[in-house]
């Protein structure tokens, strides 16, 4: 397709819609720029795998709908596309149509005039995955897994593709005025428009890279600030619209490298950004200007799966330590609190674990500083497959550490306090996942259903 304009612009306000709302000063000196395109994602792994197992979100629903709402009358008064992926934290089928919902109430509220509403779906049956093993075909897994097994299938409660541009493309191609993605790259909103009016791959992969996030390509540091991005069939030009914010040679090259194994390379379903050979200018006092970036084609069509299954039911306790020989000593804390639990439960059935924030709650195995702070905080989890036998296993380990017999102390108990909370706490059940892994496809919108209906009027 011919490029229509010599470029395009785009508005991105967050890079994770209701997460916190975004700020609107900058949002609206956006709107002002009269942009191209409104786009933003809603979704992410980082979250975990609770939300996709439970088929929940973590944004508040208020919170969504209030980003959603200021992007959709700006979308209505420019009369541009507004793009939402990965909808409602997870892009499942039930937070489309929740965001499906939302945005025909809130057309409704404003009496908005007719508008073309599209969507897709990104949820995939496991009977499809149980039919591809049946065909002894190779899943293969990401990050070190091991390919995709029967037992893995079964384990999982709910699995989503991540879409490329093809179902957007799709949706604008059938004239969608609002589109509301499930599951899907991240730069996947932005690259898709950018492709289908014509612009390279390479430099619309990487509009999308650079924009994903938002304000987090801008100095100083705010968090859900706006920016605008702008692609030429030469280059990327990004810029902050914040007031006191700036898109410099810095803060962008910084951003694209962000997240990444390799600081260079970012996968997608039909190929692979390159980023070694992109060239950083500062173009204005808030913007930069961005050039070379390669896309490479993959041999193949895949997408990757991510499946999250339930583990248990889950409680939580906390006690803060002080006592400097029960610091230098927790591990057989920990281990006299393990033993009280096997006493009770045996070896099997249930999950405990401790983490040690002031030592190596965040690192584990992998921190480097030893030495331990001068007072620490102990979070207990207790994981079984009862609320019931979650609530003992975690109250029998959070209560021991009271009465830990360590031979380095003089005390006979008080070694930890309770932080002001003498129980232990109810918490979401533990999910993992289950699924990480690519799946050939022949269609690019194999696993990914497209959809159509009207809001407004």
């Amino acid at each position: 397709m011919t490029v229509k304009s010599a470029t395009k612009r785009f508005l991105c306000p967050t890079g994770h819609l209701g997460y916190t709302p975004f700020k609107l000063d900058s949002f609206r000196r956006g709107v002002e720029t009269h942009p191209d395109f409104i786009v933003a994602d809603s979704g992410s792994d980082d979250i975990g795998p609770v939300l996709l197992g439970s088929d929940t979100s973590c944004s508040p629903v208020d919170a969504q709908a209030q980003d959603l709402e200021q992007m959709l009358l700006a979308s209505r008064s420019l009369g541009v596309p507004m793009i939402i992926g990965s909808a409602g934290d997870t892009g499942a089928n039930s937070r489309v149509d929740l965001y499906r919902g939302i945005i025909k109430d809130l057309a409704e509220k404003h009496k908005l005039p007719s508008f073309q509403l599209g969507y897709f779906y990104s949820e995939v049956e496991k009977d499809l995955l149980r039919e591809r093993l049946r065909q002894g075909e190779t899943i293969a897994g990401l990050h070190g897994r091991a390919e995709l097994t029967w037992d893995d299938v079964e384990a999982t409660d709910r699995v989503v593709a991540l879409a490329g541009v093809h179902p957007y493309i799709k949706l604008l191609d059938q004239g969608a005025d609002v589109i509301i993605g499930g599951r899907g790259s991240d730069n996947a909103i932005f690259a898709a428009p950018a492709i289908r009016a014509g612009f390279p791959k390479s430099l619309s992969y990487y509009l999308g890279k650079v924009l994903e996030c938002a304000s987090f390509c801008a100095e100083p540091y705010a968090g859900k600030e706006s920016v605008i991005g702008e692609i030429s069939m030469e280059d990327v030009k990004v810029t902050a619209m914040h007031s006191e914010q700036r898109c410099t040679v810095a803060s962008v090259a910084g951003h694209a490298m962000y997240e990444r194994a390799n600081p260079y390379y970012e996968h997608m379903a039909g190929g692979m950004l390159d980023m070694r050979q992109c060239r950083y200018e500062q173009y204005g006092e808030k913007t930069t200007r961005v050039t070379g970036p390669v896309f490479e084609p993959a041999s193949e069509l895949r997408v990757k799966l991510e499946g999250s299954g339930k583990v248990g039911e889950r409680y939580v306790g906390i006690v803060g330590i002080r006592d400097p020989d029960t610091i230098a000593n927790v591990d057989k804390m920990i281990e006299w609190c393990r033993d009280h639990v096997r006493e009770k439960f045996g070896d099997g059935g249930y999950q405990l674990f401790f983490h040690v924030y002031g030592r190596d709650a965040v690192m584990g195995n992998l921190e480097t500083v030893k030495t331990p702070s001068h007072e620490v905080c102990l979070v207990i989890q207790g994981i079984a497959p009862t609320k019931e036998m979650a609530e003992q296993v975690c109250g029998i380990a959070t209560r021991q550490t009271f009465y830990a017999r360590i031979p380095e102390s003089k005390g006979t108990a008080g070694m930890v306090a309770v932080l002001g909370l003498n129980e232990v706490l109810p918490g979401k059940p533990a999910y993992r996942w289950t699924i990480s892994h690519t799946l050939r496809i022949d269609d690019p919108l194999e696993l990914f259903s497209v959809h159509m209906t009207e809001a407004g009027g």
